[in-house]
């Protein structure tokens, strides 16, 4: 039998709120993803124009329906990054189950490449830092108490508490005694702070030192300065006063009979983890519900800078400007509840930075919906795991890492992808200005394009999207960095083919069917080199692309050398002058790169020439993160 009081139903009720935001659609967007669908915003509003006038011009030409669909057709369509969007999805899948091999579950696509561009990282303390498993590594009683009687009592407290945290679940594990039933209780809360017990007849009361036995006094004093060493410290006492029917008012008047001092083994895995986040300019804010004290000492332990003294979450401003200025400098919020961490996080949120939230508990539900990326700890609760994007399986924070590097792999791979995506619209869209809208009949038809996408494009993004990478990574500037290498690109491409092209049909008289063999060939041969250019960084890395474009030349070889392929393509056997032809169309390509920037020499020949330019990836810049990924945080 019981009784109780509503104070609050339905939508009102602390635990319809947080369901509800359990349940509120959270998807944002990875940077990634947000630069993808920018670049097939800019492709669309080149495509419609450019369409347009090929199409008008083909009207205007009066010629045939045949014709006029293949040109359309090879124009239009080669504007269309058709692979690209497929292999970012088939990089992020490919990624989350290599870390899921690793003990980490990524249930949003999108997630460990956002990792990649977090600049804030907020955690608790518990289980992150420290092993979640604390101990009792000392008592300290009262004046006239005797330990052996503070060790009972807190043994006795600990067994017969309705409903145990970690701290009960650590105290009964050390002091273990049987349970009593309680004739009455008041649950802990991490807003209150203190709880309570009715055993035979004498109320007991557990919570925070400062609430039970405050400083000045001996007992206030060495529990100040056990939480200065990083420890967790509880204190008990006794009451005479009925426990308040309103808890959240402070507990009644307290005898203090000692405290517990427990400790959280820091991870030996812990300084490295920071040590690595803080070398990549990721800031890691500490965010817990323990002691302001205890929490900047754990973290000073780690190896976390502390710019402020660690502040208390009880104490944070209403006023948004005030809060974001706290938000961002303190390293340590202690004492903080549910909303105080989701606040937290929405000012960090709200300034700009990519606020990841590591959380496990059902008050951490909240702060994970209002981050940008939410990661839960595999031993957290099944809401905290419910509404995050990557949950650590094993509970081990050292698993972030391995994700970054993952997050930066697919940024590296996919924008160099890309370049060879837009690159080929640039070359379509070269072709359709240059000659599209001329009577000249078009150099390339649809099955030409789709060999040359294949074998210089397709294939080659597919093993690439997917293979180890290393060098340069940004967020940022990603339709710069892509144009940067994708107009002059495509313009040299389109140069080569156009160039060959017209001096295969015009001026050797060499046949149409020839003349277009010439420059799909050409088309493929500048693919290949720019292949080079993006992959070939390193001596190990440019044997591997070296051999993969010597196996998809063999290919099309293979494809000229079998009629049947090349009745299908449309292809002819190239004579001597054709040839000829190839080679000075790909060398008026490549020379027209070389010239326009000498980062379009492969890297290992560059370094070999003496170029004065640093390492780097194809013309990506030197080997360093640059971007406003983590290392650009705001000051």
């Amino acid at each position: 039998a019981g009784a109780y009081e509503v104070t609050a139903v339905g939508p009102d009720s602390y635990a319809e709120r947080v369901t509800g935001v359990a349940k509120e659609f959270r998807h944002p967007r990875s940077p990634l993803e947000r630069n993808l669908n920018r670049l097939l915003y800019v492709l669309i509003g080149v495509m419609v124009p450019l369409g347009t006038l090929l199409i008008v011009a083909l009207i205007e030409q009066e010629v045939g329906v045949r014709q006029a669909v293949e040109t359309a057709v090879a124009g239009i369509v080669t504007l269309v990054p058709e692979g690209l969007i497929l292999l970012a999805s088939l990089t992020f899948a490919a990624a989350a189950v290599n870390l899921a091999r690793q003990g980490a579950l990524a249930q949003q696509l999108n997630a460990i490449e956002s990792l990649a561009s977090v600049d804030v990282v907020c955690l608790d303390k518990t289980g992150t830092l420290t092993e979640p498993r604390p101990r009792v590594v000392a008592t300290i009683p009262a004046a006239g108490i005797s330990d052996e009687e503070l060790r009972h009592t807190l043994g006795r407290y600990a067994a017969s508490a309705p409903a145990r945290n970690s701290t009960l679940t650590a105290i009964h594990e050390s002091l273990q005694l049987p349970p009593e039933p309680p004739a009455a209780s008041v649950p802990f809360s991490s807003s209150r702070r203190w709880s309570g017990l009715e055993l035979t007849g004498t109320r007991f009361v557990l919570g925070a030192p400062e609430l039970l036995a405050p400083a000045p006094g001996e007992l206030g004093e060495a529990a100040a300065v056990e939480q200065s060493r990083g420890r967790r410290v509880v204190a008990i006492g006794t009451t005479t006063a009925p426990f308040p029917d309103d808890p959240n008012g402070g507990p009644p008047p307290v005898s203090p009979l000692g405290i517990a001092v427990l400790a959280e083994g820091i991870r030996s895995n812990a300084r490295q983890t920071v040590d690595f986040f803080l070398d990549e300019g990721v800031e890691l804010k500490v965010i817990s519900g323990d002691a302001p004290e205890t929490v900047g000492s754990i973290a000073a332990d780690v190896g976390i800078p502390l710019r402020l003294e660690p502040k208390d979450g009880r104490t944070l401003p209403e006023e948004p400007e005030l809060l974001a200025e706290v938000a961002r400098m303190a390293t340590v919020i202690g004492r903080i509840d549910p909303d105080g961490k989701r606040r937290v996080v929405e000012a960090l949120r709200d300034q700009g930075f990519y606020v990841a939230m590591v959380g496990d508990g059902v008050n951490d539900v909240p702060a994970l919906k209002a981050s940008r990326l939410a990661i839960a700890q595999g031993s957290g609760t099944q809401m905290a795991k419910s509404v995050a994007d990557v949950v650590l399986l094993t509970g081990d924070f050292a698993t972030v890492p391995r994700m970054v590097a993952q997050g930066r792999q697919i940024l590296r791979n996919v924008q160099r992808v890309a370049k060879l995506f837009v690159t080929k619209a640039v070359f379509a869209a070269f072709l359709i200005l240059s000659i599209g809208l001329t009577p000249e009949e078009y150099p390339l038809l649809p099955r030409h394009l789709t060999i040359a996408a294949s074998l210089a494009i397709g294939i080659p993004a597919f093993f690439l999207a997917l293979a180890p990478s290393d060098g340069p990574w940004r967020t940022d500037r990603f339709l710069r960095e892509v144009s940067r290498f994708a107009v002059p690109a495509g313009v040299a491409a389109g140069l080569g083919v156009l160039a060959s092209y017209l001096v295969a049909k015009n001026v050797l008289d060499l046949g149409l069917e020839e003349a277009r063999t010439v420059a799909t060939t050409v088309l493929i041969l500048v693919g290949l080199y720019l292949i080079l250019v993006l992959e070939a960084t390193s001596g190990r890395r440019s044997a591997w692309v070296g051999t993969l474009c010597l196996a998809l030349l063999a290919a099309y070889i293979a494809v000229l050398a079998l009629p049947a392929l090349r009745d299908f393509f449309e292809l002819v056997v190239p004579g001597l002058a054709a040839i000829v032809v190839i080679a000075l169309g790909a060398f008026l390509a490549v020379a027209f790169l070389v010239l326009t920037d000498e980062r379009f020499v492969p890297a290992p020949a560059r370094r070999q020439l003496g170029a004065d330019a640093p390492p780097a990836t194809g013309p990506d810049g030197p080997d360093t993160a640059g971007g406003n990924g983590p290392g650009t945080m705001k000051p």
